[in-house]
């Protein structure tokens, strides 16, 4: 990999490393925050339909980036090989793991004696905590400054809490 190609970055003092884009991760958080003010009204299974509602959500939402990135960016600039395939698999797999820990608040939910209820605004809050946690990840990898940190910390934080209201509001 040469300085110049746009997958690399250089580290600390390391050299150069492999781009870490964790803005999947910021997205996958803000797409689970939003099922789950969605997911108002479950059927007979409340917890295992948003566990599955989250995940796979999260999953279409991922196949959706990957063919937007293949068919579209990088089909004017590249041809489609393997590589290139799971290339854009891996960059774009952090929407999927984004969905993760809300469906596994959801599936202990029970274990902290929480109703469905409960577990939606467990979900929720981890939803935006991570959300906020990707955004810090994504600017102290790429070198930000504190103050940078802190500011995309907040804007995030200031989203998740937008989201939050939504529910508020809605009160389904």
């Amino acid at each position: 990999m040469s300085t110049t190609d746009p997958t690399t970055v250089r580290g600390p003092g390391t050299g150069i490393r492999a781009r870490a884009d964790y803005s999947g991760g910021v997205y996958g958080s803000m797409l689970a925050a939003s099922v789950v003010i969605g997911a108002g009204t479950l059927g007979s299974f409340p917890r295992l339909e948003l566990v599955l509602l989250l995940l796979l959500t999260g999953v279409a939402f991922w196949i959706a980036h990957v063919h937007a990135q293949l068919f579209g960016a990088r089909l004017a600039q590249q041809s489609l090989d393997r590589h290139v395939v799971f290339e854009a698999c891996r960059e774009e797999w952090p929407i999927v793991k984004a969905a993760v820990p809300p469906a596994v608040a959801v599936g202990v939910s029970p274990l902290l004696g929480l109703d469905v209820q409960g577990a939606l605004w467990l979900a929720l809050s981890v939803a935006v905590v991570g959300q906020v946690g990707w955004s810090v990840a994504a600017a102290r990898r790429a070198g930000a400054s504190w103050r940078l940190v802190a500011g995309t910390a907040s804007v995030n934080l200031l989203i998740g809490l937008l989201i939050i209201s939504f529910k508020v509001f809605l009160k389904h």
